[in-house]
This record gives C-alpha cells, sequence and structure tokens, in this order.
C-alpha cells in the first residue's frame, strides 16, 4: 500500500474480531513507532503493550471509576454517566490488543524557567503524537484497526498506577488494537475551510 492510500484510507475503527495479533505485527507497529521524527531527536515516546485480559480489565475499570467521579461532579446524569463509562469500558476490553502511548522528559532539555520548560514539555508531547501517528499508519498498512483514545491524559496517575508505568512515563493516549470487525467512512473538510496562502 503507499504511503498516500494509507493516510486517505486510515479511519478509527473501534471494534475488532477477538482473533490474537501476533507479535511480530505488533513489534512492526513499534519499530515504525520509533522511526518519527523528534525534538533535538530525543525520542521521548514509551510504549506499554497490553494483551493480558485481567490487566486490561484492572484498567478499563479503574478509568471508568474516574470517569464515573469526574462526571457526577460535573452534574451529568447517571443514565448518561453508565452509558459513557460503559462504552469506555467496552472499548478497552475487547481490544485484543492496548498500547498505552507515554512520554518521558528524562532526556528532554531543562531550562532555569518555567515557560520553556513548559515549550519542551509541549515539544516532547508533539514528538511522541508522531511517533503514535506511524503507528496508526502502519497498523493500516498491514491489515489491523485501531483507534486513538485521549483519555489517559484526564487520569494518568490511574493510568500508571494500572499498568504499573515507571513514575517518568507520562500517559497521553491508549490506542486499541486490532483485526477490524467494523468499516469507516468520514469526509474530511475541504482544504479552503483549513488552509491560509499568505
Amino acid at each position: 500500500m503507499m504511503l498516500r492510500q494509507a493516510i486517505m484510507r486510515r479511519r478509527s475503527i473501534r471494534r475488532y474480531r477477538p482473533d490474537p495479533v501476533p507479535e511480530e505485527a505488533i513489534l512492526t507497529l513499534l519499530d515504525a513507532a520509533r522511526w518519527a521524527p523528534s525534538a533535538h531527536n530525543r525520542q521521548p515516546w514509551r510504549f506499554c503493550v497490553v494483551r493480558d485480559a485481567v490487566r486490561k480489565e484492572t484498567l478499563a475499570r479503574a478509568m471508568g471509576e474516574r470517569l464515573r467521579r469526574d462526571l457526577t461532579a460535573d452534574g451529568v446524569s447517571e443514565d448518561v454517566i453508565a452509558a459513557d463509562v460503559g462504552r469506555s469500558y467496552a472499548r478497552i476490553t475487547s481490544a485484543p490488543v492496548l498500547i498505552a502511548l507515554c512520554l518521558s522528559m528524562v532526556d528532554m532539555d531543562r531550562y532555569p524557567d518555567s515557560v520553556r520548560n513548559a515549550l519542551e514539555y509541549h515539544m516532547a508531547a508533539q514528538s511522541t503524537a508522531m511517533a503514535g501517528q506511524n503507528l496508526l499508519l502502519t497498523a493500516h498498512q498491514i491489515g489491523l484497526g485501531a483507534c486513538w483514545m485521549c483519555a489517559p491524559l484526564f487520569c494518568p496517575e490511574v493510568v500508571r498506577a494500572a499498568l504499573d508505568l515507571p513514575d517518568d512515563w507520562q500517559p497521553q493516549a491508549l490506542i486499541t488494537l486490532g483485526y477490524p470487525a467494523e468499516t469507516k467512512e468520514k469526509p474530511r473538510y475541504a482544504l479552503e475551510k483549513v488552509t491560509l496562502w499568505r
């Protein structure tokens, strides 16, 4: 598959067949991810591959509890909360593979002021996101479906505890992965809507 085809045909897939994903395929994805560009070439991305059903359930329940607490505090109705928590639980536990995409600031530059330190963090986050994009495109190219979940940004300490991650690993996304059990077609905005020429 040509790169342009992969870019234009990839979609967020949330339903998967129960077939296991071979370790070789997962390694192919991680290898593609690590070749992304990164700020200062510091490669701040970190990957936690989750295939164990018990670990997935532990993560899904912990994230669901935080989601329930946050939505309750927001005054959301119980039926909406139950639906959101149930949907999140199903997405996490039904995916054959999860990849927790994290960043580490260990090798990034440090400055004496908070402004530049914050910018350095943004550069690490951008670098990690580019690694995630490589992973998503490669998954599509080799016949896998995947979906980027931003939920870990709302509960990083919950994800870190549930997956027993190192202290410096900061969860950025949870990528669900498997053989697709659905197809998706979503349009994109016209270039005129999102582009300025100067």
